[in-house]
């Protein structure tokens, strides 16, 4: 890998711009590991997203697979109330359901509780995100009557293990806490996109379009939460909590941020 060395701002785009005039670039890594974020930061000759540029901390490396449906982790952070570990403690223990590998690759009466959430509409368990901006709380709801029929025993067994009424307490995230941690990490970016190909078992990237985001706002933030485009992701099982992530639909990251500047 090269030595790392300062750029500027312009010294990045320019580097960016060759990179894209590259056409498809092979993996190095062996295995396909790490995918198109890695393979750009070894182009790039740096650390995982360490930009070595000025006021490094102000601006963040994010990269997409173009054209893809899987979305962007944005960032992790857990919910409160914080005396206690709500996901592994309340939502698996008491709104959880055997895991499909129960008593399989996990020991007998492994549990799961994987929702991936949004403020648009109810899942079909009834959790939905609910935005107060009153009490300036971002919170997670349930609702025993959205529960679509196919999870009936599971409702069942809900409401036997703790009712059918609304969380109590509600898990949530305040305003000035989410918006320390989503604005630090995501205060300005360069908003990387790539082609991606398979040849003989091995990827090939063609860095197509990239974007150099300023000025993060975090009502807009919440306004995509609210839309569908940012996603609440909970991924826990019995042995282990994967933790609990903000995560982003394709081509969205861009509405979160006052100025947009197209690279490529």
């Amino acid at each position: 890998m090269p030595k790392p060395f300062i750029y500027t701002k312009q010294d990045l785009i320019n580097k960016l711009k060759q990179i894209s005039a590259m056409g498809w670039i092979p993996n190095a890594r062996r295995g396909n590991a790490g995918g198109v974020g890695n393979a750009l930061e070894d182009l790039l000759g740096i650390k995982e997203n360490n930009l070595p540029i000025p006021n490094a901390a102000e601006w963040e490396l994010k990269t997409q697979r173009a054209n893809t449906t899987s979305l962007t982790t944005l960032f992790h952070i857990e919910p409160s109330p914080r005396a206690i570990r709500f996901v592994p403690q309340v939502l698996l223990q008491k709104y959880g359901w055997a895991h499909q590998e129960d008593g399989g690759k996990y020991p007998k009466g492994e549990m799961s509780f994987r929702q991936t959430i949004h403020g648009q509409s109810r899942s079909d368990r009834g959790f939905k995100v609910i935005i107060d901006r009153k009490e300036r709380k971002i919170l997670i709801s349930f609702d025993a009557r959205s529960v679509d029929i196919r999870h009936k025993k599971w409702l069942e067994s809900v409401k036997k293990r703790v009712g059918l009424g609304e969380l109590n307490p509600q898990p949530y995230w305040g305003f000035d806490d989410l918006e320390h941690k989503v604005g630090t990490k995501l205060l300005n970016t360069f908003y990387v996109q790539a082609e991606v190909k398979t040849e003989r078992k091995k990827e090939y990237y063609h860095y197509t379009k990239v974007m150099m985001l300023q000025k993060f706002s975090f009502g807009r933030f919440l306004k995509a939460l609210e839309e569908g485009k940012i996603l609440v992701d909970f991924d826990a099982r019995t042995g282990h909590n994967h933790g609990t992530k903000f995560r982003m639909r394709q081509d969205c990251l861009p509405m979160l941020y006052k100025k947009a500047k197209v690279i490529i």
